[in-house]
């Protein structure tokens, strides 16, 4: 049946006992991302990454991360798990396996749930030479799966931005053909990961490689690199006649890369898909594949075609990316980056911006039309009225427009209509009120009562003797009239506002003293008028 694919026996399975090396000394797949139970985040389990990247023989070298990402339950893990076969067994002919050899290395199984979860590493490191006589060391990655039914966009977000911005090679892991949903996703998630790095003049993210399982086409384009590099040349090209999204996604893809790739694999037999079963043995898949699967694996990991991974342009050791890991994760933790939204959110979405900025225009066209900048003072009642009326009619044409997103969703943005007129209501109000003579005037006639006052007072209280009461008055004069100077230029020549802002303040503040106490002035004068009547109360 062959040799065996790996050098060691089937893994973490069994039970530990006294003649065996301990379980975690056995290599095997290591969570080192996985969602926290608490909080809708993900968590980096940096003591695991540390004792796999930081051992002394790997840990100053160059690394070669290769990372499997695409949908949920289409192969990734078991496709990873002859990528570990081939590593083992390199240097041999007869790496894939014997034929009654089960699979074994990253948990993977069949049915229609998802397997991995997070992100998973295999916990040995291969060391590998390259032809130019440098070590690298070369991690396999796995990763959750997107759009399963347990995770929400942002979580598959989250998982392929981590996993390309990490990895030197992505395999972009698809099923029976490249489709139009297949690159917005990936749109949406490598701009997700571009958004959390620094900005660069060079691509921020190195190779992809769209591997497409089941390709069922095969006189079109031949099974391998050659026909998969042709097929993605016609995918990925920009023509004039295509619409401005469809040519933004692939534009967008291209300045994300520095190298894109298409590999095409059959399908593996129907008793790969059908037999529950089924543990990888090499005689239940068909040959087409198996032949295919000995194309790929030198592609992606010969030690000619290794790609060592570089951030900024620098090549990155095993102990660096301990810590980029620990700073990407900390940025997908926190608020600095968007949700993605789905299409359906996002039109909704887009739909209710513009009821609402439909329904804020016609407020605005109507109140201008009673309070606009040609228009003549109007008493502030009359503007509140004019207000409530226009604000009805706004929120009625909002509801009156067909929008997407339910009714509660909907009813968040007429809220946010009804903020933002009360905001655009208070704007008319100071425009209204701006253009009262009195009020414009209010400022200057504040600090010529203050002025007239401080004069009277100096005059009366030097006459009788008071001098210190009468240079008070007269410094009090002074700053009035200063002040009184400075307004009148600020006005003539429209610099230093903020003086100005501060003289209205203060004059506003003082015309609400004088005008408080006149109108006390007032009503005592009444009370005694009052008291010392003959006619008593009823005659007021």
């Amino acid at each position: 049946s062959g040799a065996s694919a790996f050098p060691y026996k089937p893994l973490i399975t069994w039970e530990k006992n006294d003649n065996e090396p301990a379980a975690e000394e056995r290599p095997g797949p290591v969570q080192i991302v996985r969602a926290s139970e608490s909080k809708c985040i993900f968590e980096l389990d940096a003591a695991a990454l540390e004792k796999i990247l930081l051992q002394d023989h790997v840990k100053d070298l160059n690394v070669v991360v290769v990372s499997v990402a695409g949908a949920f339950r289409k192969g990734k893990s078991f496709l990873l798990d002859f990528m570990l076969r081939y590593m083992y067994n390199q240097h041999s002919d007869t790496w894939i396996g014997g034929d009654h050899e089960p699979l074994i290395g990253f948990k993977w199984r069949g049915g229609s749930e998802r397997e991995t979860t997070g992100i998973q590493v295999w916990s040995d490191v291969f060391v590998v030479d390259k032809p130019d006589g440098n070590k690298v060391a070369v991690l396999l990655v796995d990763t959750q799966g997107a759009f399963d039914s347990q995770s929400t966009l942002k979580d598959s977000a989250t998982v392929f931005a981590l996993s390309t911005m990490t990895s030197s090679v992505q395999v972009y892991n698809l099923s029976h053909n490249i489709q139009e949903d297949d690159l917005q996703h990936l749109q949406l998630f490598t701009e997700y990961g571009r958004l959390a790095m620094e900005e660069t003049e060079s691509k921020p993210f190195q190779s992809l490689m769209f591997l497409i399982r089941d390709w069922s086409s095969p006189y079109e384009y031949v099974y391998g690199l050659k026909g998969g590099q042709a097929f993605l040349q016609k995918r990925l090209q920009v023509k004039n006649c295509q619409h401005e999204e469809l040519q933004n996604v692939r534009k967008h893809i291209d300045s994300c890369f520095s190298k894109i790739s298409c590999f095409l694999l059959p399908h593996p037999g129907l008793k790969v898909a059908t037999n529950p079963k089924f543990d990888g043995r090499l005689k239940d898949i068909e040959d087409d594949f198996k032949t295919l699967l000995a194309e790929l694996m030198p592609v992606l990991l010969a030690p000619d075609q290794l790609v060592e991974k570089q951030i900024g342009g620098c090549k990155i050791t095993c102990r660096d990316l301990v810590e980029y890991f620990k700073a990407y994760i900390k940025i997908y933790q926190g608020d600095e980056l968007p949700h993605p939204k789905s299409m359906l959110q996002a039109t909704a979405e887009a739909n209710n911006l513009t009821a609402v900025a439909g329904a804020k225009d016609l407020y605005s066209k109507s109140m201008e039309k009673v309070c606009g900048g040609d228009r003549p003072y109007m008493a502030p009642a009359d503007l509140e009225s004019c207000h409530e009326a226009f604000s009805k009619d706004s929120v009625k044409f909002f509801r009156s427009i067909k929008k997407m997103g339910g009714e509660e969703f909907c009813q968040r943005y007429q809220d946010r209509l009804e903020s933002e007129l009360k905001e655009a209501y208070t704007n008319f109000s100071k425009h209204n009120e701006g253009k009262n003579i009195f009020y414009a005037a209010r400022t200057p006639a504040t600090l010529f009562v203050v002025m007239f006052f401080t004069y009277v007072l100096s005059g009366v209280t030097g006459f009788i003797g008071l001098s210190v009461i009468a240079a008070l008055a007269n410094m009090v004069l002074g700053v009035a009239l200063l002040l009184l100077c400075i307004w009148a230029y600020v006005k003539y020549s429209g610099e230093f506002r903020e003086a100005g802002i501060l003289i209205d303040q203060l004059a506003e503040a003082l015309w609400e003293q004088i005008s408080g106490n006149l109108f006390l002035f007032k009503m005592f004068i009444l009370r005694i008028n009052h008291t010392h009547s003959p006619l008593g109360s009823s005659y007021f």
